[in-house]
């Protein structure tokens, strides 16, 4: 089956070398056989050799078609099995070809990807200046895809770099700046390589403190054991520094009991030797055995750096014992540090033979040069990142204005799109409303019209209603008062009266008769309406009763209509006339009082009142307020039997 496959896809190979790549359905049939050789190349039962002659083939053929992220990946996985056959140079030469054809593609992923493989080259060959550029770009990339978790990574490799240059300071920035992307459930391993760079450099900057409490949190974040002893030794040499030397010796005491450590020869050599400087350093002078214990297996493991540490540490023992021997294992330091370039690790041991040796002006002068080189190197890396990074600023600024610019030119023509739209819809809407309105208010004018026609009538039905009410109860009273009082004096005349009673009775009848055409004239409502109408209230009320009046003086009767006039004057007359028959009051109050639309008067009096009944029942109550209601005015009745009688009159001015 496996030959058949490889012969099968050697064929489609063939076949897809001799399409026209003008054709489209042709192009999508190469694309499918390069995604098919592609994923072959990724069988893990082939070895690296074999997968790399797959993925040749489908990218010489890809190279055929346009640029696309097939393409990409294609260059991407090339690159990788490179790596893995250690050809650098190939692996680096397609990294930046990926780069290149990425970055023109416009693919953020691809460009992260290459852009951290050439910073990981570099940083490699020592370049780092190159490395810390190619990390910030793949920084870059990834935030443009919110991948926080790859934006903490690169971050965190810009600070590893500036701790290594003894960029400590700026460092310091990157790396919390790290914190804040990375995830805690997702890159504890990160996030703990966080704190221990942060830890190296305040151990640097010698902040011992804030140090120690780094160097614990990468401890408490690390899951890996191995990780786990590294942080332990640095915390160890952390407090041996600080002159904490019990800490370091009890800390170092119990990482020495790792089963792990024995496997780890270079971390464990680090143990043995801090164990024996800090027991040193503490008074324990039987500490040279494992001094030569840890050079010993630094020697044999070719750790060079080490091996440094070693001399140092050994110079140091035998300074004050013996000057010649601790000299030479010094001078072993220097040689070691210069073949290395390490200046500091040189200068360090400078300190030593100066104290040593006073009065020598070469070592002197020696630490001054390494001094001023290494002051000129660090100011030129910090002035390099730092410039990377206000680069980078002004470039993620002016990126950030662009696209404010675009969004805003967008959400221009967005807002006079939809402007339009608006226009139009409100148009519309406008015309809709227009018809709507003419066709309610025409409806509307109709509907008034009969209103006011009904009304109208109505009214005028209302008026004859009360004009009719008034010459009924006006006939029964001529008839039942006026007729019997006329029918009593003719049987006087003819049973021949005394001449006086006549007199009076005649008399009597010439008084209602006056009576019956002041009811029946019309009211004089002229300068003297109040005069008149304040004398027909004194007039109805009985001799019994007590009538208090109020509000009149503030009245302008002036402005009152004269019909308002002539019903209020009727109404209250027929209100007198009904309390004078029924209620037997004591007492009647009478309140007028005018506002902008309305003239209001309230009567009450203590009379015995009448039920809800008896006021339907009475013609005359009934026809005031038919005569109110006919000048679209408004009349409350209140009372109960055995509590009073109020009315409350509203007519407009």
């Amino acid at each position: 089956m496996a030959y058949a496959r490889v012969f099968f896809l050697m064929i489609l190979l063939a076949c897809i070398g001799c399409k026209n790549s003008e054709d489209s359905e042709t192009s999508k049939m190469n694309d499918n056989g390069i995604q098919e050789v592609l994923k072959h190349s990724k069988n893990t039962e082939l070895d690296f050799e074999q997968r790399l002659k797959w993925i040749d083939s489908a990218y010489a053929n890809k190279q055929k078609t346009a640029l696309d992220k097939l393409t990409l990946a294609l260059l991407y996985d090339k690159s990788a099995l490179h790596y893995k056959l250690k050809q650098m140079d190939s692996a680096a030469y397609y990294d930046a070809l990926l780069f290149k054809k990425s970055s023109l593609l416009g693919d953020d992923y691809f460009v992260g990807r290459a852009s951290h493989r050439l910073a990981y080259d570099f940083k490699n060959r020592g370049v780092y200046d190159s490395a810390y550029f190619y990390y910030n770009i793949s920084k870059n990339a990834f935030q443009n895809l919110r991948d926080s978790s790859q934006v903490g990574r690169r971050l965190l490799s810009m600070g590893l770099i500036q701790k290594d240059q003894n960029d400590f300071f700026g460092s310091k920035e990157t790396l919390t700046e790290a914190l804040q992307f990375l995830n805690q459930y997702n890159d504890t391993k990160y996030i703990a390589s966080c704190f221990n760079a942060l830890a190296t450099n305040h151990r640097k900057l010698l902040n011992y403190t804030d140090a120690v409490d780094y160097y614990s949190k990468a401890i408490e974040f690390t899951d890996s054991e191995n990780d786990n002893l590294i942080y332990a030794n640095n915390l160890s040499a952390t407090y041996i520094d600080h002159g904490a030397y019990a800490n370091a010796i009890g800390l170092l005491q119990k990482v020495l009991k790792d089963s792990l450590l024995q496997q780890k020869q270079r971390e464990y050599a680090r143990v043995v030797d801090n164990l024996a400087y800090a027991q040193w350093l503490s008074g324990d002078n039987d500490t040279p055995n494992s001094l030569f214990q840890a050079l010993g297996i630094r020697i044999a493991d070719g750790d060079k750096r080490g091996q440094i540490a070693s001399y140092t540490h050994l110079g140091e023992y035998y300074a004050a014992s013996d000057l010649e021997k601790g000299r030479a294992y010094f001078d072993s330091a220097i040689r070691l540090s210069k073949s290395l370039r390490i200046p500091r690790a040189e200068q360090d041991v400078l300190k030593f033979l100066i104290d040593l040796n006073p009065k020598n002006i070469a070592f002197r002068d020696r630490y001054t040069f390494l001094q001023d080189s290494m002051y000129a190197q660090e100011l030129k890396v910090k002035t390099q990142f730092a410039k990377y990074k206000y680069d980078d600023r002004l470039k993620q600024e002016s990126i950030l204005r662009l696209q404010t610019e675009k969004a805003v030119q967008e959400l221009e023509v967005v807002k006079e799109r939809n402007y339009k739209i608006t226009f139009v819809f409100a148009f519309f809407v406008a015309c809709l409303g227009l018809g709507f309105i003419y066709y309610y208010f025409r409806q509307r004018t109709k509907d008034l019209k009969k209103k006011a026609t009904y009304l109208e009538q109505r009214n005028k039905i209302e008026k004859l209603e009360a004009v009719y009410e008034t010459e009924a109860q006006l006939s029964r009273r001529l008839h039942d008062d006026f007729g019997a009082q006329l029918n009593h004096t003719m049987l006087l005349i003819q049973n021949n009266t005394e001449k006086s009673i006549l007199l009076d009775k005649i008399d009597g009848l010439y008084q209602q008769s006056r009576d019956f055409s002041r009811e029946i004239n019309n009211v004089d409502t002229g300068a003297s309406y109040k005069d008149e109408l304040f004398e027909m209230l004194r007039l109805q009320t009985p001799p019994t009763t007590k009538l208090f009046t109020t509000g009149s003086k503030e009245i302008d009767w002036s402005v009152i209509s004269g019909l308002s006039k002539t019903v209020l004057y009727k109404v209250l007359r027929e209100i007198m006339m009904n309390m004078a028959a029924y209620s037997e009051a004591s007492l009647v109050a009478i309140t007028f009082n005018r506002d902008v639309d309305f003239l209001q008067v309230k009567y009450s009096d203590d009379g015995v009142g009448a039920s809800e009944e008896a006021l339907n029942s009475k013609n005359g109550l009934r026809n005031t307020e038919k005569r109110i209601q006919a000048i679209d005015g408004t009349i409350i009745f209140e009372s109960e039997k055995g509590k009073g009688f109020k009315v409350e009159i509203n007519i407009p001015n």
